[in-house]
């Protein structure tokens, strides 16, 4: 869409001339996330500074009912960042910085653009945790996080974002400027607009303060790498360990695929995998009690070995602690390395994974793709990367789709739905009928509506076409 040049000043005035862009190379910039190689550029790009900035340009955009689209860090993974409208790219990197670290209640106030392991360095510090872990924390912003109601690793024990979300500050799509809800651990006062906010994809809403709550940083902690020669037994294996009286801090899924295409992508990386492996679980327990957690882990250990296993790892050192959380947290970025893709973030009851995964398998030869699986079992969510390779590309714009609705059909029909923690944004938006019913998505347009008459904010994401 064409700006004329009075809107062109208006936001110029704003924000200052430095932090107005219209060139071409900045608007294809933040165009992208890391969905797939979607790039749809803003017409224009801007940076606030504060949230009466933020609040100022929310303003003119609903005046002018020009469409404007949160920016974050652009790690998505379901093209909730993309200007699919062009109008407005409304990044929000300058509003950066944690605001105060509450060390009597156990809260921090932090604005959006906070990366998130910046931010959990920071409490870590002071005797203090934070648990939500993305794979992408140590580029991803809390602000998205919040949007995208994020989860990690140790979601399994600790939960994802929105359990630590206590209050936002918002911009609403009108300019106005609202607290949700209150600095207390617990609120029964009213419609819950904390919680509306967090996972809304930025559609109802812009971010721009967050209190969390915190918790006190354990000590101790131990990691073991379970090699499965069977990839059916390592999801089996997860209910298990559950109902063996064990709840990991966390209980990682990968694949043989994953794990060759880290191993290669990664230097430095020294796992030997045997030629019969199939998958790996990476679990985790954590506290303050050595002795404790030396139990926890060998009632995994009686678990995993009613299964077809190989020699379990128990890694004796930080550093090759670290080395195994590296290569978990690099799969992502293997796969994509080694081919086009397309990841869908699938998630169940824990116990119907084996049923799940047989189920990808079946319906990639259906439909004549190979995908690459890896997630965290723990909470039941497996993400499933459907690889490329060598199919035609009249294949893969025809035929991969129907095989995503096989899949997602499936999920439903094991009680789960269409994703855990990344989102529906640009991507999985029509497939949003397996989930819901028309009652429930004319229920949800109804409250974008309230919030957003225009449909000025984030338009053209979670609702179907």
């Amino acid at each position: 869409m064409e700006f004329n040049s009075d809107i062109l000043r208006q936001l110029s005035q704003i924000v200052g001339e430095d932090y107005l862009f219209t060139d071409i190379a900045t608007r294809n910039h933040y165009g992208h996330d890391e969905t797939e190689d979607y790039v749809f550029p803003p017409s224009v790009v801007i940076k606030p500074a504060n949230t009466a900035e933020v609040a100022a340009i929310v303003t003119v955009a609903n005046l002018f009912k020009i469409p404007l689209t949160p920016i974050g860090a652009r790690t998505g993974l379901s093209g909730g960042a993309l200007s699919v409208h062009q109008g407005i790219g409304l990044s929000l990197e300058r509003l950066n910085k944690i605001l105060s670290i509450d060390e009597n209640n156990l809260q921090v106030i932090v604005e959006p653009a906070v990366i998130t392991q910046v931010l959990r360095e920071a409490v870590a510090e002071k005797g203090l945790f934070y648990p939500p872990d993305p794979s992408s924390q140590g580029s991803c912003w809390i602000g998205g996080n919040v949007a995208e109601n994020a989860g990690g690793a140790r979601a399994v024990k600790y939960g994802v974002t929105k359990d630590y979300v206590l209050n936002l500050e918002v911009v609403l799509p009108t300019g106005d400027v609202i607290w949700t809800g209150a600095n207390t651990l617990k609120n029964s006062t009213g419609y819950n607009l904390t919680q509306l906010m967090v996972g809304s994809e930025g559609t109802l809403g812009i971010i721009t303060k967050i209190v969390l709550k915190l918790l006190p940083k354990n000590n101790f902690n131990v990691l073991m790498l379970v090699p499965f020669y069977k990839a059916s037994q390592a999801c089996e294996a997860v209910s298990a360990i559950f109902r063996a009286g064990v709840v990991p801090s966390a209980l990682e899924f990968m694949e043989r695929d994953a794990i060759d295409w880290t191993l290669q992508f990664v230097e430095g990386l020294n796992v030997q995998v045997k030629d019969a492996v199939q998958a790996h679980l990476l679990i985790e327990v954590d506290g303050n009690y050595p002795e404790i957690l030396m139990s926890e882990a060998e009632k995994i250990l009686a678990v995993v070995e009613q299964f077809e296993i190989d020699e379990v790892l128990f890694a004796d050192t930080e550093d090759q602690k670290n080395a195994l959380w590296k290569m978990r947290r690099s799969v992502a970025e293997a796969v994509k390395s080694n081919s086009i893709y397309k990841e869908e973030d699938t998630v169940v009851p824990r116990y119907e994974l084996p049923k799940l995964l047989e189920g990808i398998k079946t319906i990639g030869a259906k439909y004549g793709f190979q995908s690459v699986c890896y997630g965290h079992a723990g909470d039941g969510n497996l993400h499933v990367n459907i690889i490329k390779g060598a199919m035609s590309d009249a294949n893969w714009q025809t035929e991969v789709p129907k095989g995503i609705r096989e899949i997602f059909e499936l999920t439903v029909s094991l009680k789960g739905t269409l994703s855990g923690e990344h989102g529906i944004g640009f991507v999985q938006k029509n497939y949003m009928d397996i989930a819901f019913t028309k009652v429930h998505l004319e229920l949800m347009e109804r409250m974008k509506h309230v919030f957003d008459p225009n449909n000025v904010l984030n338009p053209g994401k979670i609702f179907p076409d």
